[in-house]
Formats: C-alpha cells, structure tokens, sequence
C-alpha cells in the first residue's frame, strides 16, 4: 500500500540565507499515527505548513493521497485538517457559526448533523441543556480541532495540540485522537510532551535541524534504543567494584551501597543470573533490587544530542 503522505527531497531556503529543511523524505502510512518529534527550532513546522500549503518547498515534491500539492492543491488541501499551535477564533461568532464557515471554506455543503456530532465528540456541547458550552482557554483548543474536522479530512495535523491545557483536558483529547484514529483518519502529531507520543504513536520521526535523523515504530525504538537498569541495593559498603566485575561494567553510587547495572532485552541474555551469581561468588550480599526501563523522553535526549 502506497502512503497517504509522500515527501521526498524536500528543502526550505528562507530568503535570509536560512535552510530550515534540507532533503526531507519521508512516507505516512494511512491510518496511523506519526508522531513528529525535535527540539523548538528543528524544522517541524516549517514542514507541516509546506505540506498543508501555507509555505511554499524551495526544492522536492510532496503527494496527498496521490494528488501533488502544488499542480492538484484542490484535491490535496481538501484531505487536510490542520490545528495550529496558535488559536485563531473569532470571538465575535458563535461555536457553531466559526465551524460550520471552515467546512464552507472546502465548498462542502452545509451538514448540520456533522457540525453537531463534532462539537459533541469534542465535548463542546452541553448534553443536558443541549447547547454549546461556554470556552475556556483548553475548550477554545477543542474548538480548532473542530474547525479542522468540519470538512470530513482523510488527515489530522496536530501541531502542539495540548500546548497549556490541563492534564485532565488532555486525556481527553487524547481519547478524541483515538477514536479519529479508529475512523479511519491519518493523524500527524508534533509535541513537546514526550509521553503524548509514547501514549499514542505508532511510528515516531525525529527531526533536527532541519533533517530527518530518525524514523521508526515505536515499539522497535523502544527496544533498539531503550535500555533497562537493574538497581542494587548492597546490604554492606563496597569500596570499589572487584576487578572480576568489571566485564559488567557496574557503576557504584557515592556512598558505595547502590551499584547499577544497564542491559539491553534483545534475546532472552540480559546477563543478570549471572551477575547475581558473580557478586555472590564475590561476597557480595543484595538486600534489594529494581529494573526500570529508558523512556522514550531519555531516547529522544540522547538523539537530538547526539554530534
């Protein structure tokens, strides 16, 4: 199956002598969701807007659903929604007025039962007096996804959409994305909250300055990338790490009763059976231990660092 979303050679000169992007391929399988990840000033939205046809690419192509950006805009805007990360609404019009005019804006016809069952999946409508509810800061959010669905879009982007909403409000954004996800829709998700994408992506791209450095599922990330550390806690101080340890590589703590040891899970050879019984065989007695396993976040750290 060709991707929905087809990038390739892409690159933006800025007419300043800036190269914000530089030789971009990439491909966005229908249906998923791609999170887009990289440090403020690495290119993420430079590309999305070229894409949904806000900015104009200096050099390469881009295809929606097989239509080119550029000689079939139409048809290829008209798969999109966008949610920007600065709110736009109109405060002078209603909820329903400022949705209902973006489906008008892609020369849908007027569909009143959509309109309603957006805001309603959005929870922007109050069931028990049926009408619309009165905005907050986070609702007005809600609201710039509405506007992006009102016109029945193949493809949800989602730039920083939960940029300073609150916790509880996130969550439930995050089921609204699920359950676009569930319809069919291909959602495209940059954040600086690390744990959106590693709740809800099923591939994850990193970009930095202006270049592709990293594109993969998650699950594989995870494991290719991530790494466990068993924790130990020693039952007496330890001086230093005895010479018959050291193909472990064991770190010992300041105060010389915490040692920890980082493996991989590729395969079932972690090495900590025998680990266990070589500190044993050392005289060494455990009271304690504990396993934790890289984040993505600590992933993503030591990309982006990188040289």
């Amino acid at each position: 199956m060709s991707p929905i979303i087809s990038v390739s050679n892409l690159s933006k000169t800025y007419g300043s002598g800036f190269k914000a992007l530089n030789n971009i391929n990439l491909g966005i399988n229908r249906g998923e969701i791609f999170a887009l990840l990289g440090p403020n000033g690495a290119g993420k939205t430079t590309l999305i807007s070229i894409i949904c046809g806000i900015a104009n690419p200096s050099q390469g192509s881009i295809s929606i659903g097989g239509h080119d950006i550029i000689k079939d805009y139409r048809a290829a805007r008209s798969m999109i929604g966008l949610v920007p990360q600065e709110l736009h609404t109109d405060a002078f019009e209603s909820v329903w007025a400022t949705v209902s005019f973006s489906r008008g804006l892609f020369g849908k016809p007027k569909n009143p039962a959509h309109i309603e069952k957006v805001l309603k999946d959005l929870s922007l409508w109050d069931k028990k007096d049926n009408k619309i509810i009165t905005l907050s800061g986070g609702m007005k959010r809600r609201v710039m996804i509405a506007k992006a669905l009102s016109h029945e879009p193949q493809i949800l982007f989602l730039d920083e959409p939960t940029a300073g909403v609150d916790v509880e409000l996130r969550k439930g954004m995050w089921e609204v994305v699920r359950t676009l996800q569930a319809s069919g829709v291909t959602i495209i998700l940059t954040t600086h909250y690390i744990e959106e994408a590693e709740e809800m992506a099923d591939r994850i791209g990193v970009i930095n300055k202006g270049e592709i450095i990293l594109i993969e599922d998650k699950a594989t990330l995870m494991q290719k990338l991530g790494k466990k550390h068993l924790t130990l806690q020693l039952q007496h101080k330890l001086d230093a790490i005895p010479e018959a340890l050291a193909a472990y590589k064991l770190e010992l703590s300041g105060d010389g009763r915490v040692v920890t040891y980082d493996y991989d899970t590729k395969g079932d050879r972690t090495g900590i059976t025998s680990l266990l019984n070589d500190l044993r065989n050392a005289g060494i007695r455990i009271s304690d231990l504990d396993t934790t396993q890289s984040s993505l976040e600590d992933i993503f750290v030591s990309l982006v660092r990188a040289p």
